[in-house]
């Protein structure tokens, strides 16, 4: 068995393509859904994916708001902007980049984000909601998997999950949005990490392995049982002198040997990746409806 690919380009261009007809149909009502973006520092990283964030704003239609700061900004500062950007009707979203310089605390600048602009999810209010099963801004990362299984098609219902990761970006999320009792969802959910005694005494066992390590080959294929799906979210450079850059981007799973055991697979890059900003666009569009009285 060779496992299907399963597309995260294809899937994110196709959800784009459906938040460019609703921010169409929004315009013509008179209402351009924002993003307010803030980037402090000049960590390339960070700077590379704010940047991309804002060409797919640009991309259907989302007015966005940039706001780059030095490394030098206080906290004091910070928080001032993230206040007047709570205040403005314009911006439906916030989104500041992580992380951000050491003498910031990033937890009093996520609390300060109004939970109805907390598109990113964070938020505990936000969070607190999702656990509970009540609406509420999801994060972008572990949706983007959430629309990937139910856009490939693949069955959650009864399904036995298992997160390899308990971040709070990542794993615990994904787990606590497969167990709600809801259409997409309704998952037997087993939450491992790294420090799990015989990880694969789990992973054997499940439909679905979600890998959220942070370490790459932390699934290899005797942990993964025929047929089962395997959603691979982990980002990991190697070096690879072969490569022009010295180095080559892999995932959490070992994706050559998996891929003939598994009935389908991300790749990395080209899987979890690209849905991230696309759920981020997405909540922006959902905010802005809110916002509006619009369902």
């Amino acid at each position: 068995m060779t496992a299907r690919i399963i597309d995260g380009k294809q899937i994110a261009a196709d959800i784009r393509d459906e938040l460019k007809a609703e921010v169409a149909a929004l315009k013509e009502k008179g209402i351009v859904p924002g993003l307010g973006v803030v980037l402090v520092g000049e960590d390339p990283a960070s700077q590379s994916y704010v940047s991309a964030k804002e060409k797919a704003c640009e991309s259907i239609g989302i007015y966005s708001d940039d706001n780059r700061l030095p490394v030098e900004t206080t906290q004091e500062e910070l928080l001032a902007l993230v206040g007047r950007m709570n205040n403005d009707p314009r911006i439906n979203g916030i989104l500041v980049q992580l992380p951000l310089p050491r003498h910031i605390d990033e937890s009093a600048v996520l609390m300060a984000i109004d939970p109805d602009k907390d598109v990113d999810g964070f938020h505990p209010v936000n969070v607190g909601k999702m656990v509970v099963g009540e609406d509420a801004f999801l994060p972008c990362t572990p949706h983007g998997v959430v629309q990937m299984l139910r856009r490939s098609g693949v069955e959650t219902c009864g399904a036995h999950v298992v997160v390899v990761g308990r971040s709070n970006i990542v794993g615990k999320p994904v787990a606590n949005m497969l167990l709600q009792k809801k259409e997409g969802a309704n998952a037997t959910v087993t939450l491992c990490h790294t420090r799990t005694r015989d990880l694969g005494q789990f992973t054997r066992q499940a439909d679905i392995i979600i890998a959220a390590s942070g370490f790459p080959n932390t699934v290899t294929a005797d942990m993964v049982k025929e047929g089962a799906v395997v959603i691979d979210v982990g980002v990991n450079r190697i070096e690879d002198p072969t490569r022009e850059r010295g180095y080559r981007l892999v995932g959490d799973v070992d994706f050559d040997a998996v891929k003939e055991k598994a009935s389908m697979i991300t790749p990395v890059p080209g899987g979890v990746g690209p849905m991230t900003i696309t759920m981020l666009l997405f909540n922006t569009v959902v905010s802005a409806k809110r916002a509006n009285g619009i369902d």
